[in-house]
This record gives structure tokens, sequence and C-alpha cells, in this order.
């Protein structure tokens, strides 16, 4: 009696044994190693904001850090430009070194000109007939800043002869795209007093502008020949000092001078690039000066930051069976950082289950790193191999 009793422990613990080997392979999920959030060290200072009107600035990658605080839509003046522009490219894409279709100058194009000549607005000269390039027209609308080039181009790329109001709706639409809730367009070249914004807004537009290398090359220039206009030079006279490589000026209009600008700095042997708007200055010098205080404030406190190493440990996998490896990171990560912001980390990593063996340097995830206008996902990778669990663990396990 007692040997069956035995037996039948035995055929249980077997069948036990069997079932508990046979159970799937439990899930591993990582760890997170890295902080959830992690200030900048510092805080933000206080900038030479202008005496009068208001400005903003902003870093490339970070986006727009700090304004005045006193913002309130303005003309934007020839400012407006820059949209005109940046719609012309996007619907008429170039690359570097090429110059685009070329536009016969009509009578229409030769009656703007005329028109503006006569109410002293900005202008190139042109003669019916002529040929002008896309690239040509750009030159002419960004760098003396023509007031009939940009009439020119709108109604070329609306394809509307007799109005530019096609293109205005463009421009309003991409406005509206593009969140700047306080720039309002009435027309492509800024003489209208109802063509408003603000330097925040014209911020935000002068970064995605300058991200077209086209643009960025036509308003780094600070001179340029046209066919029947000859040497045209830049009003923004600070392009080529100061490390300024653009973008556009505006005055003319009772609401004072506006100056938005770009410019390059070596922060931390990195090259960075540092936008501002100034808004309703006393004049043009003065919008000049206020911006060249506002880029050598920023950059005094600008730095380049390693945010993650590589090879550097982001996670780890750690078996109920005892293995374990980190999660390490495939590349470095350097961010501009502006003091008191904040840099946020998330993992994102798949749970993993083990039937065979995980190599190391198998890409399980990324870090999601966000900073200002900086979103990066570094891959992440195993730093050692990972093994499905033995037998005996297997047949032993408890609960898992």
């Amino acid at each position: 009696m007692r040997w069956r009793v035995v037996g039948a422990l035995v055929l249980i613990v077997v069948a036990l044994g069997a079932v508990n080997y046979l159970r799937p392979i439990p899930s591993v999920s990582a760890t997170a190693l890295l902080p959830a959030a992690d200030h900048v060290p510092g805080t933000a200072p206080a900038l030479p904001w202008p005496a009068t009107g208001s400005a903003a600035v902003g870093v490339s990658g970070l986006g727009l850090i700090a304004s005045s605080g006193n913002e309130q839509a303005i003309p934007a003046a020839s400012v407006t430009k820059v949209m005109t522009g940046l719609i012309v490219l996007e619907d008429h894409k170039l690359k570097k070194g090429e110059s685009g279709p070329t536009i016969a100058i009509t009578d229409a194009d030769v009656q703007s000109y005329q028109s503006d000549l006569q109410e002293q607005q900005s202008v190139v000269r042109v003669v019916a007939g002529e040929p002008l390039t896309e690239l040509q027209l750009l030159q002419g609308m960004l760098i003396p800043s023509a007031n009939n080039f940009a009439e020119t181009l709108a109604r070329w790329d609306a394809s509307s002869p007799a109005s530019i109001e096609p293109f205005v709706a463009k421009m309003n639409a991409r406005a509206a795209a593009l969140h700047l809730t306080h720039t309002k367009f009435a027309d492509v070249s800024g003489a209208s007093a109802g063509s408003v914004s603000t330097p925040s807004d014209l911020v935000a537009l002068g970064m995605l502008a300058m991200k077209d290398e086209v643009f960025a090359d036509v308003v780094g220039k600070a001179q340029v020949d046209l066919p029947v206009a000859g040497t045209v030079v830049n009003v923004n006279g600070l392009v080529g000092h100061n490390g300024v490589i653009g973008i556009k000026t505006g005055s003319g209009l009772n609401t004072g001078a506006n100056y938005l600008f770009a410019a390059t700095a070596t922060i931390d042997n990195h090259v960075i690039t540092v936008f501002g708007c100034v808004m309703g200055q006393p004049t043009l010098a003065v919008s000049f000066d206020s911006a060249k205080a506002l880029m050598a404030a920023m950059t005094a406190v600008l730095h380049v930051r390693r945010v993650i190493s590589r090879n550097q440990s982001i996670a780890t996998y750690t078996t109920p069976w005892g293995d374990q490896t980190d999660l390490v990171a495939t590349v470095d990560l350097d961010l501009a950082e502006w003091p008191g912001m904040l840099v946020r980390q998330h993992l994102n990593a798949s749970s993993i289950v083990i039937e065979k063996p995980l190599p190391s340097s198998t890409q399980e995830g990324t870090e999601h790193v966000v900073l200002g206008d900086y979103v990066e996902d570094v891959p992440l990778v195993t730093a050692d191999p990972m093994y499905p669990p033995g037998r005996v663990w297997r047949l032993t396990r408890l609960s898992l």
C-alpha cells in the first residue's frame, strides 16, 4: 500500500514538474536608470530688452526661450516678406545652386513697380519683358526689400495675374497652421499696416524659414546683381557682422522699425544659431543695437551639455533566473541648454520574452528626450547577451 502511495506521489511530482517546465517563460521589463525630469542648472537671466517696443529670442533646437512680456501685434512691415519667401519656396522648391524657372516681367509687374515707386515704397526697377528667375526675384525681395518683387512672386505663385489676394489667403492659412496666433497678413510686402505680428510669432517664423537652405543663402548675402537694376545691397546692415547670417528688417510705418535676426555663435565648441526679433524701435539703427545687446547676453549664458553619452547605461533588464543586462545608448546626445529649462526623459522599451539567446548589441528600445523644441530618440542596445532560463529553474520555479 505504501509503495502505491509513494508511486502516486512520484507521478504527481513528475506531472507538476512537467507542467511547471512547460509553462510560458515570463516576460522581462526594463527598469529605467535615469530620472524622468532634470532641470538645467542655473536660473533664466534678465535680458537687456529694448527700452521701447517689444522683443523675443530663441535658439535653434530649443525654440522660443524668452520674451519681453509686453508683446502686442503691430505692423510687421517688410518682415512680412519672410512669409512670402517661405511660401514661394515651399510651392516651388529650389536646391542651393539652382535658379528655378524664369519669369518674364509683365505690364502688370511694371505698373506695380511704378505705383510703389510713387508711394515711396522700397522697390527695384524692372522693365517689361525682363527675364528674372525665381531665385533673382527672391533675392530682390529679401535683400534690397523690393515690394514690387514680392507682388510679382505672389501673382506668379498663385497663377493670379490680376490679384495678389489668393496668395495673401495662402499666407494667412500658413500662419494659422504654424499657430502664429497673433499674425495676420493683409498684403505680401508689409506695406499695409494691416499685416501685423509679434516678436514671438516672427521668431518662430524665422526659425522655420532659415531651415530652407536657399532662403538662408539669400538673406545671408550682403549684395547681389540683378539684370536691370544692377547691384543691390542688403538693407540688413548687420549681415556678416557679429555673427549675423540674416534675416529681415522692416521699417517705414509709423509704429517704428522691426528687425528679425539670426546669428551663429560658438558655444562649448559647438556652432549654435540664435534668433531674435525686436519690434517698434525708434529707428533701424536702434533695432540693430538692441539685437546686438540681446545676442551678446544670450551667448554669455548658453551652454551645450552632453545629456546622454555613448555606451551610457540607460536602463536594465533583470530576469527572475538571475540573468541581467543594461540597455546602453548607441550615440552621444549634445543639446544646447538655457538655464532653468526642464529636460524630460522617457524610456521606450518593450517587455521581452527570452526563449532563445539574445545577443549583445541588440536594439531593444529608445530613450525619448525632450528639451524645448528638441525631441530626440536615442537608440538603446543590450550591453551583454541574455539567455533563456535553465532546466532546473523551469522545473523548480514557484510562482512565475
